[in-house]
């Protein structure tokens, strides 16, 4: 092909030969130029041959001018005596193979407007050749949906050189269609399989991009409907497992076991779990498959198993989980960077459901109280806010534990008995204590924080204090209310004898010591 230097030269090139090649048969060695371009250099060019392409093999697709069935060799039938539309159409279907691979290759082009439009223009090869399938079926009805070339759509979604997190969402509007999910699925579970072997250690850009296609898929709740799908059938045979629910979760958690059972980078498995409750499990044919999983990461420690909580949760309440040292790990996790960090209001409204149960023994809650208590002395206000009624909430479930705050005929402490380095809540000592600290938060700075704890020098009330508001509080918030509480200027304290220099007043220790000079 002729290079035209002019603005829309190459288009105008490009559809030259493309009417040529779609009126004539004689022309078909301009498909070779038009292929050439998909190899230019120049974005606008590759754009305008991937157009040209798009057009040209989808006319044919759909005209039925590609050879169906096996695809022998190029040579061995151009050499033989087969007649020149057997012939023809052998050759034409090489030269769409070529141009499938080449678009695959674009899906990593530097610019993102050609990876996108070949995504797209493989897409719609992907839906004309599920209507114009270039395979005979094997029997009457048998599904026939192009997964080889639409395998290589998703491997080409799963790079292992590049971040493809935009291109995957550019991608997740086919997802809203079944068939395509499905076979999704099954794509990025051998994808998956087969990187993971082929790798010593596998990229982190392949896991951020099989993760980002993995929590993009979202099973639908109702029955699959042939309306739903990509690729147009007259109608559904049950015979076909692309048309079950069952079968499309089936996928899904082999999808999702596949993907779990790998090493994955830290910062990835806060990832899964931080969706694992809402967008994982509930989809699962067996939910249960995942207590391995979850249960090892709650026994990581820190942040991951705070994030592990809630599929445990799940599986506890929902699946009858049974896992013994699950209070002795939840105790564990209560050191003082709960209070700071991302995860706190989840941590503490799953706390609060654990620690429900009114059949759950009083050594145990004394011990949960105890902890949070110790540890409120050093936390900030904001946290206290919603600790302090947490503590309370506790005494309240379990009356057993108001010892903790009036013990009338209990003996005088020399100190206090409880031992927090101690890792068995059991062990702890917590029922022969007392909630000392909460008495000596009354005396904190913040007036708030100080009438939060005095709510156990009276009788606790029987109705529980809702902690859901108070989850999330943030210091900036409890900064803007005090802000825009209004005072009158005779509550403001003031100090009765003002002070005197930069030292304080002549009797005070400081200034007895030290002096200005």
């Amino acid at each position: 092909m002729e290079r035209d230097p002019s603005p829309g030269g190459a288009r105008r090139a490009l559809g030259r030969l493309l009417e040529a090649v779609l009126a004539s048969r004689r022309e078909a060695n301009a498909v070779f130029d038009i292929l050439a371009v998909l190899q230019s250099e120049d974005p606008e060019e590759t754009q305008e041959a991937v157009r040209a392409c798009s057009r040209l093999f989808g006319a044919l697709l759909e005209r039925g001018e590609l050879f169906v069935g096996q695809l022998p060799s190029e040579d061995t039938v151009m050499a033989g005596s087969q007649g020149a539309t057997r012939k023809y159409k052998v050759w034409m279907r090489h030269r769409y193979h070529s141009c499938c691979n080449r678009l695959r290759e674009l899906l990593a082009h530097p610019s993102f407007e050609v990876k996108e439009l070949a995504l797209s223009t493989l897409m719609k090869f992907v839906q004309l050749e599920g209507a114009h399938p270039l395979e005979k079926p094997k029997w009457e009805g048998n599904y026939l949906f192009p997964r080889q070339l639409f395998k290589s759509v998703v491997e080409g979604l799963l790079s292992p050189e590049e971040d493809h997190s935009l291109l995957v969402s550019r991608f997740q509007e086919y997802l809203e269609h079944d068939d395509i999910r499905y076979h999704t699925m099954q794509a990025a579970t051998g994808v998956v399989g087969q990187v993971a072997d082929r790798y010593p250690e596998v990229p982190p850009a392949f896991w951020n991009n099989a993760f980002a296609l993995l929590s993009a898929v979202s099973l639908p709740c109702q029955e699959i409907s042939s309306s739903s799908f990509y690729v147009k059938h007259a109608e559904l045979s049950h015979k076909w497992k692309v048309a079950h629910l069952k079968e499309h979760k089936k996928a899904f958690q082999l999808m999702w076991l596949g993907f779990l059972k790998h090493k994955l980078p830290l910062s990835l498995y806060k990832k899964v779990l931080v969706i694992m409750h809402d967008a994982i499990l509930p989809h699962l044919a067996q939910p249960t498959l995942m207590i391995d999983f979850l249960t090892r990461a709650y026994d990581v420690g820190g942040a991951i198993s705070l994030l592990a909580l809630n599929g445990l949760f799940i599986l506890i309440h929902k699946h009858n989980l049974e896992y013994p040292d699950f209070y002795r790990k939840l105790y564990g996790l209560l050191d003082p960077s709960v209070f700071h960090v991302k995860y706190r209001a989840r941590f503490f409204h799953l706390a609060d459901l654990f620690l429900s149960s009114s059949h759950l023994p009083a050594y145990l809650v004394a011990a949960f109280a105890k902890r949070l208590s110790r540890l409120a002395l050093t936390a900030p206000p904001e946290a206290l806010l919603m600790v302090l009624p947490f503590i309370c909430n506790l005494l309240r479930r379990h009356p057993a534990c108001r010892v903790l705050v009036h013990r009338p005929l209990g003996p005088e402490l020399d100190a206090d008995p409880y031992d927090p380095a101690e890792e068995d809540p059991a062990k702890s000592r917590a029922l022969e204590s007392s909630l000392w600290e909460l008495q000596t938060l009354q005396r904190h700075y913040h007036p708030e924080v100080s009438q939060a704890a005095s709510v156990i020098n009276q009788a606790l009330s029987v109705p529980e204090t809702s902690i859901a508001p108070l989850l999330e509080l943030t210091a900036f918030e409890v900064f803007e209310r005090d802000l825009k509480k209004k005072r009158g200027q005779e509550s403001v304290p003031l100090e009765f004898l003002p002070a005197q220099g930069l030292l304080g007043r002549q009797d005070d220790l400081c200034a007895q010591h030290f002096t200005l000079s």
